[in-house]
């Protein structure tokens, strides 16, 4: 059975569509067919019976007759039986045929009848010339004398038989042309079904050798087959929007890197051309040249780190999500911020809320919005951070975004026309909306109105009370 089933799986799909159809169609046939033969066998046996005990040659004139011309005393001839056979059973088991009959051996449930044990009897017999007989056997008693007889009136069982047996070839042969019908019409029905498939395998094959996303294959329908070739489209469509996402991310990465290594080739240059030539550059431009290779090293660091951060999946987390308080983790924030713009102040309200997020990435992104106000503020400004059920919002009194920026500032490496001399890869918001969407909340940039700057607004969901599992 199971090398069955293995030769079954080794078959092509339409093969073993076009196969299991046509067994499931000679499976019904079959049944059928059977059905029928039975139907017509019992049908026809019942009309056999039936014409036995209905038979004209029961008369009982001419059983008597028939019975006169056995002993001798008949006057009239016996009419042939025609294709009834007719004999008559005495008590003793003696047989008197009719004329053209041939004689059929009395059983014992005949002699009952012969004998007034039984009334009559029905049964399958065999005669003299070896041809199967179905056999009627009824009492008769002679007046006045009383004596009973048996008398038997059979017909050849052949009359059933080869009917059923022409009805079985007739059957078997309509079984096999249905059966192969059925495994041709399977076979053009798998061929017509699969035909979207085997576009489906050309187009993955294709993709496969040309790496050409844009394939699409045409969707029709509701059916399994169309939802298929929707779903390809769409993982063409997705892999193809990743690539262009990569090719731009390596692209921009590029670029940014580019000014930060060749400001650092460039110091490096001059630092070992004055070795190289023993002309000492002057001290103090060679602690302001060791400054700028200093912060460029510290630049093209950071960089790496938001490059890292951007080329895990939307979907992957750096770390299991923890209930954190985000209260302390803006506190903690704000005490780096404080170091990165010590001349600027530092206004905050945090009420107690409870998030579900990653620590270490939710504080690098309360982070960067904080650096964003830092950067941005004049010197000696003001920046006002509050936390109200589950809204960070942190206002700076800068310049401002114009309207017109606002839609790209959370695009990767996009960054202000205003803010191309200032330190910063633009990655920052990005690692920001990031952060912030994978923990099921949303971040915003809006002008601020009167006075000036920029609010940054950070919704998270949670809670002012820790879950009773801290």
């Amino acid at each position: 059975m199971s090398a069955l089933v293995h030769r079954l799986r080794a078959l092509p799909l339409r093969s073993r569509l076009a196969l299991l159809v046509a067994l499931a169609v000679a499976v019904a046939v079959a049944a059928v067919a059977a059905a029928c033969w039975f139907v017509t066998r019992e049908q026809l046996g019942s009309r056999l019976d039936s014409s036995l005990r209905n038979s004209p040659q029961a008369d009982r004139s001419l059983v008597e007759n028939l019975l006169a011309n056995c002993r001798g005393t008949g006057r009239d001839p016996v009419r042939s039986p025609g294709s009834y056979a007719l004999q008559i059973i005495d008590a003793s088991g003696k047989v008197c045929e009719a004329p053209g009959s041939t004689p059929i051996d009395p059983t014992d449930a005949d002699l009952a009848v012969a004998t007034g044990a039984r009334r009559d009897t029905l049964h399958s017999a065999t005669d003299a010339d070896g041809e199967r007989m179905r056999v009627y056997t009824y009492g008769l008693e002679l007046r006045p004398s009383g004596e009973i007889y048996a008398v038997s009136v059979a017909r050849p069982e052949s009359e059933v038989t080869d009917p059923l047996s022409t009805l079985a070839w007739v059957l078997a042969l309509v079984s096999g042309i249905g059966a192969v019908g059925a495994g041709a019409a399977g076979l053009w029905v798998a061929r017509t079904g699969l035909r979207p498939v085997d576009d489906l395998a050309r187009a993955v094959a294709h993709v496969a050798e040309t790496e050409d996303l844009t394939v699409r294959i045409p969707a029709e329908g509701e059916d399994e087959i169309a939802r298929l070739s929707r779903s390809f489209n769409s993982m063409t469509s997705s892999l193809a929007t990743s690539r262009d996402r990569q090719a731009q991310l390596i692209a921009d990465a590029g670029h940014e890197l580019r000014t930060p290594l060749t400001s650092l080739r460039t110091n490096i240059e001059l630092l070992a051309r004055s070795d190289d030539t023993g002309r000492a550059i002057p001290p103090d431009d060679r602690r302001a040249l060791m400054a700028s290779v200093k912060a460029q090293m510290t630049e093209l660091a950071a960089l790496i780190g938001d490059l890292q951060e951007l080329s895990r999946p939307d979907a992957a987390q750096p770390g299991p999500l923890q209930v954190v308080a985000l209260h302390d983790i803006t506190r903690a924030a704000l005490r780096r911020a404080r170091l990165r713009g010590p001349e600027l102040t530092v206004d905050a309200e945090l009420a107690p809320w409870y998030v579900r997020a990653e620590p270490a990435a939710l504080e690098r992104a309360v982070v960067n919005v904080l650096d964003n106000a830092v950067k941005f503020s004049p010197p000696g400004g003001t920046i006002d951070v509050v936390l109200h059920r589950g809204e960070l919002t942190v206002r700076d009194h800068g310049p401002g975004i114009p309207a017109e920026e606002l839609p790209h500032v959370f695009d990767r490496f996009w960054r202000s026309p205003s803010a191309r001399q200032l330190p910063g890869s633009g990655l920052g918001l990005s690692i920001v909306a990031r952060t912030v969407r994978n923990a099921g909340g949303d971040v915003t940039l809006r002008p601020a109105g009167e006075g000036g700057g920029t609010v940054a607004s950070i919704r998270l969901p949670g809670a002012p009370q820790p879950p009773p599992e801290l």
